[in-house]
């Protein structure tokens, strides 16, 4: 018995969570709307290593504990790209070396959860839940923005470029999972499509004929828009990864116009615990890979950057030490990035703990100086203009702490 889901085909499998709204706006299934200030959340997941991402350099102890993958210091051969005179890119992120230099990406480092989990699934269901150390939450903190902010809304308001709906996006309001606009239909072709749709509109529940009415909709909204062969703005190119091109596919419903606030695109295979390398190896295919991605998604929106933030988060960071398989272990604090017009870029933000002995978390772990929902928040409030009022329904269990300044107000 199918209930408030309905299962479509995307390349493989996408989901649709219609939730409990009976349609979506009209100027939405018409294919055309005023634009909405964007937030693209990207999660890496498997807890990316933030230390050899965005390299504390100016720290002996990262040197000290870190004998074969730490990143060498800015000028010495494969040396890290220097940001500020003590942190410092891997050297496999030069593409996002622009955007620093242009005042559009920022950096949060020693930020994290107050729960002390070193669990993947707990961990990731924290922050996408942004209720840290509460099981019990059902929504996503993404699908709480959209419920507090549209009362009738599209599905297409929230996207995921997934196989599933993310944890961040599940909840009461609708949302849309799709792994390729091109493909994007009801498996079993159009025909299939019509038996489905039919068989739905004569339902005895006007709510699921109503959220089914909905789905089909936004299908078919998003072929009419995105539908045929993508062509990114000129120069730009993709890596033919998948996360590359769950980014390509961000692109081309954002600058479809189809009333798109919410992306979500993930990135896995982060958690090095043998072998993890440093200026090569696994984590500098897995960057280089990451950053040539968000480089190519930052060029290609073009004029549509100016009114979106990209947001990079990890469930947590790594150990201070490599490990004796030359990998690291599951840690705490950890670095996110922010990309995008609204962003004062140009800093790393965030009060750093040191490495020392004394300043690590448990003697072992990059210690959290700053809540990554301070920087949920933020983004929420500032550049999504969530209202105060509302911070309580998208952040229950959360009181606003620091307010960093990445986003302009």
């Amino acid at each position: 018995m199918l209930s408030r889901r309905v299962f479509i085909k995307s390349g493989s499998v996408a989901l649709l969570s219609l939730g409990f709204a009976p349609s979506f706006l009209a100027r939405a299934a018409e294919g055309a709307t005023a634009r909405k200030r964007l937030l693209i959340a990207i999660f890496q997941r498997g807890a990316v290593d933030g230390l050899n991402m965005v390299v504390p350099y100016g720290e002996a102890d990262y040197y000290a504990l870190r004998p074969s993958i730490a990143i060498p210091r800015p000028g010495a051969a494969d040396g890290g790209i220097d940001l500020d005179g003590f942190f410092a890119l891997h050297p496999r992120m030069s593409g996002l070396k622009p955007l620093w230099d242009n005042g559009s990406l920022a950096i949060v480092h020693a930020c994290g959860s107050p729960d002390v989990t070193r669990s993947h699934f707990d961990a990731q269901d924290y922050m996408e839940t942004a209720t840290p150390g509460v099981k019990s939450t059902r929504d996503g903190w993404l699908n709480r923005y959209l419920q507090a902010t549209g009362a009738e809304t599209s599905p297409l308001r929230g996207v995921a470029v997934a196989r599933q709906m993310p944890r961040s996006l599940q909840g009461r309001a609708p949302t849309l999972a799709v792994g390729n606009i091109e493909s994007f239909d009801v498996r079993g072709g159009m025909a299939a499509e019509r038996q489905l749709e039919d068989a739905f509109a004569d339902s005895s529940s006007s709510l699921l004929s109503g959220n089914a009415k909905a789905a089909f909709e936004a299908m078919r909204t998003l072929r009419q828009a995105g539908g045929g062969s993508y062509q990114p703005a000129a120069g730009v190119d993709y890596p033919r990864s998948p996360f590359g091109q769950a980014l390509q596919e961000i692109a081309r419903v954002a600058k479809a116009d189809v009333g798109l606030e919410i992306a979500f695109a993930e990135a896995s295979n982060w958690d090095h615990h043998v072998a993890e390398g440093g200026t090569q190896g696994q984590i500098a295919q897995r960057l280089d890979d990451f950053s040539r991605g968000l480089a190519a998604l930052a060029a290609d929106l073009g004029e549509r950057l100016a009114d979106t933030v990209i947001l990079t988060m990890s469930e947590f960071g790594r150990a201070v030490a490599e490990n004796g398989n030359r990998g690291t272990d599951h840690g705490h604090g950890n670095a996110m990035l922010l990309i995008g017009g609204p962003v004062k870029g140009r800093s790393v933000y965030g009060r750093w703990p040191g490495l020392g002995a004394p300043q690590r978390f448990e003697g072992r772990d990059l210690a959290v100086t700053t809540d990554f929902r301070d920087v949920f928040a933020e983004v929420a409030t500032r550049h999504l203009s969530l209202t105060s009022e509302a911070v309580a329904r998208v952040f229950p269990r959360y009181t606003v702490g620091t307010t960093l300044g990445i986003i302009r107000a």
